[in-house]
């Protein structure tokens, strides 16, 4: 886990690649951020392209020369993949496994027939921040969406009333909660704790998704009453198989990789003695690789041959399910790639005087930025790597938690209004059968209200621990 960003401002820290001034520096950033804008925006490029050429820019407007340029994007990219690469893998096998051996679906199928009238947007809550946990935010919505509209049809509801809280509770995950590939490429960067980030990140979570789902539903339904589109309900994984895994292995499944690293958090808390034989064997089993693949292990007999696969069949749903996630980490590591270029360039001293100068808040400051970066390139990913590398150095004097609370803030902020540049508005707005005027006033505004009920909440941690 790189900490460059940190060990920068030690007494021994190596000198920044550029001795431009703040003014230089400061259009710098403008300059590289810009170049990724308008690459990703306008020209439609690859967001790893716009990353790599964005970071080459922001070293030339900076005045640094181009070969340490390079060498500081190719470290940053090196490091990041290494700390999030295998992480994000592993929860991509255990995302497919869910899905194609109809666990998803045993999970959906068993709270809602324990639900009805008013409890449905609130088991809707429930059912996708449970789903949520190991999956990607586009497979949750594809995965989900049978379930929304049937719910919605057969129950008679409006769209919005049962949509909204599924969103909301995807959307909370996938900022907030790692191991998803937002929140574990901030504590990458500001080398903060991960068992710390996920128990408070939870802790966010729980009152936002309140907020932003079943609450926000109601206002939502009436903005926009629309009936569930029939031609959009495509079948659901499990309708092909004979057998699926029972709910209760399912949600151990799960919940496994969260209870381990939750684990390691307290009993660092409880013992805080690294030479402690209990405290090393939870460093070692509650570490994010050793969980998450403890999860996709115990999932190949709870998940997979309940359902009646072979070793074929499980070997290739493995393949399967890391085919996709090429793109992410290319992106994921082109972040990591542009953020050591912000950072070896001197932009983070830059704003770490700014913030002193300003007296901005840290955790506003780093809000703020992933907001401004998320209006621009529509993408959270994109956010939350470019925020994560300029307010990294501002982790170096904080404690545990707040450390943990900053990345939290980077989360929040790069949720923030979700508009016409983001694939996720584009989603939401076809499997609903919403025209973009309605799309705005549901999925835009229940983006903002998850990103400032986030954030302030966030800020209210930090007043109290």
């Amino acid at each position: 886990m790189t900490r460059l960003g940190v060990e920068m401002l030690a007494a021994d820290a190596p000198e920044p690649i550029t001795s431009a001034g703040h003014a230089q520096l400061g259009i710098a950033v403008l300059a590289g951020i810009a170049v990724i804008v308008l690459l990703i925006t306008k020209f439609k490029l690859h967001a790893f392209l716009s990353l790599t050429i964005g970071s080459l820019a922001l070293g030339a407007f900076a005045g640094a020369p181009l070969d340490k340029v390079i060498a500081s994007f190719s470290a940053g990219l090196g490091s990041t993949v290494a700390g999030v690469g295998v992480l994000i893998a592993l929860g991509a096998i255990l995302g497919k496994m869910l899905a194609d051996s109809g666990g998803a679906d045993q999970i959906v199928d068993t709270i809602l027939e324990r639900a009805g009238g008013r409890s449905m947007p609130w088991a809707m809550v429930l059912i996708a921040s449970v789903i949520g946990l190991p999956l990607f935010f586009e497979v949750g919505v594809v995965l989900l969406i049978p379930v929304v509209l049937m719910v919605a049809k057969r129950g008679n509801y409006s769209l919005m009333r049962i949509g909204i809280p599924a969103l909301a509770g995807l959307s909370v995950m996938h900022g907030l909660v790692p191991p998803h590939p937002g929140p574990l490429i901030a504590i990458d960067a500001v080398g903060a704790d991960l068992g710390v980030t996920l128990a408070l990140g939870v802790l966010v979570a729980i009152p936002t998704v309140v907020i932003a789902g079943p609450l926000f539903s109601k206002y939502a339904a009436r903005w926009v009453d629309v009936p569930a589109p029939e031609r959009m309900i495509p079948q659901r994984p499990s309708e092909d198989l004979a057998k699926r895994p029972g709910f209760g292995a399912t949600l151990a499944t799960i919940l496994l990789p969260v209870v381990l690293m939750l684990a390691k958090a307290l009993v660092d808390i409880v013992v805080d003695d690294p030479e402690n034989g209990v405290q090393r064997v939870f460093d070692v089993i509650g570490s994010p690789l050793i969980a998450l693949l403890a999860s996709v292990l115990v999932g190949i007999f709870t998940l997979g041959r309940p359902a009646g696969f072979s070793r074929e069949r499980i070997s290739s749903l493995v393949e399967k399910g890391l085919a996709p996630i090429a793109g992410i980490l290319l992106i994921v590591g082109a972040g990591g790639g542009f953020k050591q270029t912000l950072i070896d360039t001197g932009v983070g001293r830059m704003i770490l005087d700014i913030s002193e100068d300003w007296s901005i808040p840290a955790l506003l400051l780093a809000w703020l930025i992933a907001v401004a970066i998320r209006l621009a390139t529509g993408s959270a990913t994109v956010a939350t790597v470019s925020a994560a590398g300029l307010v990294a150095p501002l982790a170096a004097d904080m404690s545990t938690t707040h450390a943990a609370l900053l990345v939290l803030a980077i989360g929040a902020g790069s949720l923030f209004f979700s508009h016409v540049n983001d694939a996720g508005f584009w989603l939401v707005k076809e499997y609903f059968g919403l025209d973009v005027g309605q799309t705005i006033k549901t999925w835009s505004v229940m983006e903002t209200i998850i990103s400032v009920v986030a954030g302030a909440f966030v800020l209210l941690l930090s007043l109290i621990i």
